[in-house]
């Protein structure tokens, strides 16, 4: 009897670490994918001038309805076919509103060379988290709710400082923002790892916030102290 039960107990952890293992090599190839889409969301953007028509007061009504609903969206389809497409139509839709920041730091003579740095600063980040994660052995549940805090406080600087226009402000924003979106997805991927997020589409959208966060602060950093005019 007590073999039986070693060898039960034995094939539901190595069940459980292959679930585990599926959810995160599913939500990295998500994620690779959901980029694509924001690249041409993105570049239309650019290309059209409708980063232009996004901004003020209009482009910050539909951000926000646009991907609270999107979100909203995604939640109630994760676990239907129509989970993955939703989501690449929320990445688009990011794209698109992203396009106003990298308009403007396109506007510099180096504008091209900041957005790619941007770029591999954020990759950087993330495979540096990710690495993190593999290591750390105890659990990070306990962060969440502080990064939650740190979140909400963030957002509402960052809707205040739209008014107040200080570059000061801006400066400080996006650096807060970096530290507290690389350390959410930290807890993001440990959260897969321990098993969790089971979603990956759940996971995935999670990730992509955190990656958004993280490479549009990591821009607006880069052209307060990097751009160089024409």
């Amino acid at each position: 009897m007590n073999d039986n039960y070693q060898t039960l107990d034995y094939s539901f952890v190595n069940t459980s670490f292959e679930q585990r293992n599926r959810v995160l090599r599913n939500t990295y190839w998500l994620l690779a994918l959901s980029l694509v889409p924001t690249v041409l969301g993105a570049w239309l953007g650019v290309a059209t001038g409708l980063s232009l028509a996004l901004s003020g007061g209009l482009g910050l009504v539909v951000f926000l309805v646009g991907a609270f609903g999107f979100i909203y969206a995604i939640e109630r389809t994760k676990n239907s076919a129509m989970g993955v497409p939703v989501l690449l139509g929320f990445t688009f839709f990011m794209g698109i509103m992203l396009s106003r920041m990298i308009a403007m730091v396109l506007g510099f003579k180096n504008g091209t060379e900041l957005v790619m740095m941007a770029f591999g600063g954020t990759a950087g980040v993330f495979f540096m988290m990710a690495s993190l994660s593999t290591m750390i052995k105890r659990e990070l549940s306990g962060l969440g709710k502080w990064l939650y805090v740190g979140a909400v406080v963030l957002m509402v600087g960052g809707l205040i400082n739209i008014f107040v226009g200080s570059s000061a402000g801006m400066m400080v924003i996006s650096m807060l923002s970096i530290a507290i979106f690389s350390a959410y997805m930290l807890y993001d991927i440990k959260s897969i790892i321990d098993g969790g997020e089971t979603n990956y589409i759940s996971a995935t959208l999670a990730l992509y916030l955190d990656i958004i966060n993280v490479f549009q602060s990591l821009l607006a950093l880069l052209g307060i102290f990097g751009g160089e005019r024409e």
